[in-house]
């Protein structure tokens, strides 16, 4: 497969997307496996949507703060360190579980720990692409980065950590430790090929995350695209966050097939990285960002309707699709519209919106499952959805422009 193979890119981009990658399979084990440890110490769908919710809940505290800081560091050494403390929170994570001293305080606490390294490290790499791979560029590498993410992320990661988990449940957290480690290694290797910023004098942190917020605020169309990602991330997020108990209480899922459903994902995502330069070149950016979010209230009102595991899966395929080409066609619109000097601030704002609104849709979705049914919150995102795609419709036309 060729996607995978980054040479032409050039050794430093090799770099990087070697780190993603190894970080991304130890990512998807412990993903796959996180829902199961909280299950394992309860089935309380509230405190299961929780874990969820621990570990998004530093984009909504941080976010901006990270940002300003990502502007400020060496954003190369901030990756290193960063993944080095993630390491070490996952190996104490992992030695309470194979003690049989863990709980769901010492579970939120070290999701907690991996988010806040997120809001740090994921601005880090995406403001770093840029210094290493040329503008005209970017498309490729994105696609390459998501189609590595999707590979070892989803479709390797997801049905291995379920199997890890059921033969030993401390092995998935080990091995995360492990990938963080390997990626902190390789991240320290990299040199920038591009010439690096400026000097810019140094004022408060209040006024460069401002500034931050305005410019993304000020520009009409990354408007746009973070208030509606962020608005159907609060529906997906409310969805999603029960998915685990979805699979078990409605589609009668054991948690091998819990795993392997979530690699439809994974099957959806890898093509959608494949075709997604095409389709952008075939139908424009607009068309194909208008299709995602239609495509979003097909996948919340057919999760919440059927029964059917295959079902499921085909509809998962075609959600996970569209997931990739809006975030490829988003990801290279940010990076070179965005000046250098502010890649981590006007991307912190953007994953403000995106992934606080995934963690307050993760607090709802427990809640809602919690008092009502759990296709509760895939019928409330339907609507959500259907509204959010009537107001962002005329706006997107601005994205192929």
């Amino acid at each position: 497969m060729r996607a995978p193979v980054p040479a032409r890119l050039g050794a430093e981009f090799t770099k990087l997307w070697t780190a993603s990658a190894v970080s991304n399979i130890g990512d998807g084990v412990a993903m796959a496996a996180g829902p199961l440890l909280v299950a394992s110490v309860s089935d309380n769908p509230a405190l299961i949507a929780g874990g969820a919710f621990a570990q998004q809940l530093p984009w909504l505290l941080f976010a901006l703060l990270s940002g300003a800081y990502v502007d400020r560091l060496d954003r190369r050494q901030l990756v290193v360190v960063v993944n080095l403390v993630r390491a070490a929170a996952l190996a104490g994570l992992s030695a309470t579980i194979a003690t049989e001293t863990v709980t769901v305080p010492v579970i939120y606490t070290a999701l907690f720990l991996l988010g806040t390294g997120e809001t740090l490290a994921d601005t880090a790499m995406g403001a770093l692409l840029p210094s290493v791979v040329a503008s005209e560029k970017l498309p490729s590498a994105n696609a390459r980065l998501y189609a590595s993410f999707t590979i070892g992320n989803q479709f390797v990661a997801k049905p291995l950590g379920a199997w890890l988990f059921v033969v030993s449940a401390a092995v998935p957290f080990g091995l995360n430790a492990v990938t963080f480690t390997v990626a902190a290694a390789l991240i320290a290797g990299i040199r920038p090929v591009s010439a690096p910023a400026q000097p810019r004098p140094r004022v408060s942190l209040r006024r460069e995350i401002g500034a931050g917020v305005r410019w993304l605020w000020q520009h009409p169309l990354l408007r746009t695209l973070a208030t509606t990602m962020g608005l159907a991330n609060i529906a997906f997020g409310a969805a999603f966050a029960v998915f685990v108990l979805y699979c078990q209480q409605r589609l009668h899922l054991s948690d091998i097939g819990y795993g392997f459903l979530l690699t439809a994902f994974a099957v959806g995502g890898l093509f959608g990285t494949i075709v997604a330069a095409t389709l952008t070149r075939a139908f424009g950016s607009t068309t194909l960002l208008r299709a995602g979010l239609v495509i979003e209230i097909v996948t919340h009102v057919t999760l919440a309707i059927t029964t059917t595991p295959w079902v499921a899966a085909v509809i998962l395929v075609a959600f996970s699709i569209h997931a990739m080409v809006w975030g490829i066609t988003v990801a290279s619109i940010r990076q070179r519209t965005v000046p250098e000097h502010l890649r981590g601030r006007v991307g912190s704002v953007y994953a403000l919106l995106d992934l606080g609104g995934a963690a307050l849709g993760s607090l709802l979705g427990g809640l809602f499952a919690s008092v009502w049914k759990i296709t509760t919150p895939f019928w409330i995102a339907a609507v959500m959805m259907t509204a959010v795609t009537a107001l962002a419709w005329h706006r997107l036309r601005e994205a192929t422009a």
